[in-house]
Parts: C-alpha cells; structure tokens; sequence
C-alpha cells in the first residue's frame, strides 16, 4: 500500500484496503479505462492480481479459486461490456452456490440511465446482474461501501453462498472517503444451527429405518467426517452429487459415489424407508430426470429456506447448516450402539459393480481414459471438467479421492469453463497438481486463457483435450431425435500449434499406454502441458 493515511486514500484504494481485511488473497481481472483508480489501489498491496484474457475467464478463475478453497472468488471489472461478459460465469457461480463477489466500476451518478451515449454505457448494469446473484447493489458515496462489503461477506459465510455484484460510479471510485473505514471485517454472523426438538425428530426417524439413504450435496462439503460418522452410525448409504464428489473415502463400503444419475441408483433410492439429504436442491442437472422416485420419508437439511418448497416436500424440514446439524444427529446418537452396516455395504457393492458393468460403448471408451487418469493423478490432485461427453462420464464413474476434487459446471451448464476454472484453482491450491479435462468445441471458448496460465503458473497443470472433431453430445441428440444433424461438425484447429504457440509443451498420444506416459510426464513438468487426445484412437 502507498504511504497515504486513511483520510488521503480514494474510495478505491480503501475498497482493496478492506479485501484485505476480509482476508481476500487474490483478484482475478482485466485493467480498463474505468477501473484505474480501482486497480491504484493494487499498488503495493499484498493482494495477488491475476490478469485474464477475457472477463468471461476471469469469472471462471475465481469460480474454480473458489471451488478448492471455500473462500469467495473476487473480480475486478469494467463497466458495460465486462459486466456483461462476466455475467456468464456469475450465472454459473449462482446455479452451483458458489460465493464469488464482482466489483465493477459504473458510469458516473448523474449520468447513470440518462442515454448520453457515453463510453461503456448501459441503460441499467445493475439489472443485468439481479438475476444471478444474491444481490446486486450501487454504491452511491463512499461511505455506503463497507456496509456493501459486509454484506456479501455475511452472505458468503452465515447463508447459501452465491454471487454478488457491487458498483461504483466513476465519481465514487476516485472520490476521498471523509471517515475512517473499519480496518477489520465486522463480526460475522454464525451459520444457523438446528432446534433440539428437530434433531430428535430426525433421529427417531433415521433410528427406526430399516434401509436409510442419505444425500449429501455442496452443501456439506466441508463435513465429509461428520457425514462418515453417521453413515455407520445409522448403517447408511451414502449418495453425493457431483459437487460433493470424494466427500467420503473410495473404498468406504456405504459410500455409493455420485452416481444419482443412473437408473440402478434410482431404484436403489425407491426402496430406501428414510432418506436423508443435507445440503442439496436434489436438482435435475444431478439425477439426468426432473424427479427422483422418494418413496420413504424424507428429512431434507439445508440453508434455504426455498429448498423446502419445491418438488420435493420434506416430511422434515429442517432449515440450518449441513455442518451443524449432522454435528447434532451424531451427537444425539453418541450413546447408541451402531447398527450392523453388512447388509448395506453387501447391497452397495452390488450395485457399485452393476452401474460400472452397465455402460454403453461409448462410456466404455470414457472409462479406459478416465482409469488412465486415475492411475496416474496424485491423491491430492484435482479435476476440472468442461460440459464434454467424457466429462459426463468422469462425472459418476470417475472416483474423486477427496472433496473439492471435481470442478464441473453441474447446474448452468456453461461450455469454456473448465480451463479458465482449472487455472483460478491452481492459484487457490498452487501445490495441488491439476488436470483440465475439456473438448475440442468447449476450449475454444476460453482457449485465450492459455496466455494466463503459461505466463502465471509455475507448477503442473496438465490440459486433456478430448477431440472428437465434433460437438459429440449434441450430434447424438439430434440422431437420437430424428433430426438432421446440423451445426455439429465445425472445422477443428491444429491445437498442437497453438499450445505451442501460447508456450506451453504438448503431446498427442495415440493409445492409452501413451497417454499414461504423457500424463506421467506432463504431472513431472512445473507448466502448462496440453495434451490432445483423439477419440478415434480408441476403441470400445
């Protein structure tokens, strides 16, 4: 930070002065004409900046920042065209509750919505970015800045986590703050905690079931060991989405994976007598149909409220923490014996080795590449995957060996996003290896943000590129319909040459023992690797 006292800083020196406070390490962003006084107040501050190529990528890169860490991904960016291409991955970061705050500047207060055809000028930003967030708001003064900050961050900590967007007008942004802003983060409020009388209810319920099931989403992924707790307390199986991959061990006999979307798992979750789901909207971008068959009881946890009035009608709802409340149930059990677990770990095993046997030829091609990864990925290595065919395999059959794991863009559904997310969580876990596991028609998207990567990164981060020449899912779907395909056959570029052209090494293995040793090379390599892989190299 610059030497001025607190009186001298400019609205947007002290704004960065406060993400300090609140113990924001990193900025993912693009410098513009409207954020300079905003970027001014980077200058010597102990905040990372990580320049993107697009707005767009920078979305993404906090959202994978995010993802690994828990903490917010936060963004800095222009008025008009940077909102709107940031709004993509805001709408993203909201379907997946993911906390990120995007700090955009505005065109100045008494020209705001007046039409004068000024630079970057929108007729209402702020309402661009009201349906994707938790709120979106303007900072009018100075002053209302830290109670804005606040806000999100109460937000981020103490309710479902979802974007914020916050603006300033260009007048604000440069204008001296005439108080002294606090210089540490207000208290926080803690998040909600279940009433005794609910967690009794719920542990009558569960203890008196003779097939639990439990469903764990996002969640509850920072209780992966209170979720294991009661799993063998109560003997019961236990389902995650995709958010909450790898939240308990591989190998535990109750864990069933996040295969949800298959039709084996369906008519395992039918016979269950209770089910339990903490920390999921039990969405239909999990299961592949709009409902889950719940025919037993259903005791739904989570922290919206909203949760407990969809399509699914809780037979008891409780609104609180998932953390917290399985906290509580393990409590109240303490004194309970465990119930024999034989039974249910005889019966997941069975239907663990049925939805592996039971794939189509093409998932069968998925699983010999994606059992190459897994021979080679480091235990503490994470995955982000693009909306690609093989990625919508990985997405249930591919074992995560710990939480925050598997990066996918589950609910929006966004192509582009796996290598920019992939990139914003090496910055948030820099000493995990990581893979980017994408298609030769999502790349293209965001494949600007190889410059990022090359240019920033220092340790292992290995791009997979699944080319099979075409935009695979969707000429399926048109085949599968009747329908001419269309659209679905672009013109493939030599991603060789323009890795190499971004700096990165390369290889383009033509079997899977090439891969193997592609990947084992490219995991020893303190850079960028891309590595192409065809699909027609292989066979079902």
């Amino acid at each position: 930070m610059t030497t001025k006292n607190i009186a001298q800083l400019t609205c947007g020196q002290a704004l960065v002065k406060l993400l300090e406070a609140y113990g924001v390490d990193t900025v993912f962003g693009i410098p513009g004409v409207h954020t300079l006084d905003l970027y001014d107040g980077l200058s010597g501050s102990p905040i990372q900046h990580v320049l993107a190529r697009h707005e767009q990528g920078a979305g993404f890169m906090a959202d994978g920042y995010a993802r690994v860490t828990g903490k917010p991904g936060v963004c800095f960016t222009i008025t008009g065209p940077g909102v709107t291409n940031i709004a993509t991955p805001m709408g993203q970061a909201f379907a997946d509750s993911i906390p990120m705050l995007v700090i955009s500047s505005v065109n100045k207060v008494n020209s705001m919505g007046r039409g004068r055809g000024e630079l970057h000028e929108t007729k209402d930003q702020r309402a661009i970015t009201v349906p994707i967030t938790a709120f979106s708001a303007t900072a009018y003064s100075p002053s209302e800045v830290p109670a804005l900050i606040a806000r999100a961050f109460s937000i981020f900590c103490s309710e479902r986590p979802r974007p914020v967007f916050i603006e300033l007008p260009l007048d604000v942004i440069n204008a001296p703050i005439d108080e002294h802003w606090l210089s540490t983060p207000v208290q926080l409020a803690p998040r909600p905690a279940p009433q005794q009388a609910t967690v009794q209810q719920a542990i009558t319920m569960l203890s008196q079931a003779k097939k639990p099931v439990i469903i764990a989403g996002g969640g509850a992924i920072a209780a992966g060991g209170e979720l294991q707790h009661l799993a063998e307390q109560l003997a019961a199986g236990v389902f995650t989405t995709v958010a909450a991959k790898g939240l308990l061990p591989v190998s535990h006999p109750l864990y069933a994976g996040s295969t949800l979307c298959v039709e084996p798992s369906w008519q395992f979750l039918a016979d269950a007598d209770v089910v339990l789901a903490v920390g999921t909207e039990l969405a239909e971008t999990d299961m592949w149909r709009e409902k889950l068959p719940l025919t037993g009881k259903l005791i739904r946890v989570d922290i919206d409220p909203e949760k407990m009035n969809d399509l699914y009608l809780a037979d008891l709802p409780i609104i609180a923490d998932a953390g917290c409340t399985l906290a509580a149930f393990n409590q109240a059990l303490a004194q309970q014996e465990k119930a024999d677990s034989s039974v249910m770990a005889d019966n997941l095993s069975t239907l663990k080795a049925k939805i592996q046997s039971d794939t189509e030829p093409l998932q069968h091609i998925h699983q010999q590449v994606l059992q190459v990864i897994a021979n080679v990925m480091p235990t503490q290595g994470f995955i982000s995957a693009d909306m690609t065919q093989i990625a919508y395999t990985g997405n249930y059959l591919y074992n995560s060996a710990q939480a925050r794991s598997w990066l996918h863009p589950t609910g929006y559904g966004t192509l582009g996003y796996a290598l920019p997310a992939g990139i914003g969580a090496k910055f948030g876990a820099p000493d995990r290896p990581g893979l980017v596991l994408a298609g030769d028609g999502g790349i293209l998207y965001t494949i600007q943000e190889l410059a990022t990567a090359t240019e920033e990164l220092s340790s292992p981060l290995v791009i997979l590129l699944w080319n099979n020449d075409s935009l695979g899912q969707i000429r399926d779907d048109m085949v599968a319909q009747g329908i001419e395909p269309i659209g679905v056959n672009p013109k493939t570029p030599d991603f060789i040459d323009i890795a190499r052209g971004f700096g990165c090494q390369t290889a383009k293995p033509d079997s899977l023992a090439a891969l193997e040793s592609s990947l084992h090379t490219a995991l020893a390599f303190n850079g960028v690797t891309l590595i192409q892989m065809n699909q027609n190299y292989l066979s079902a």
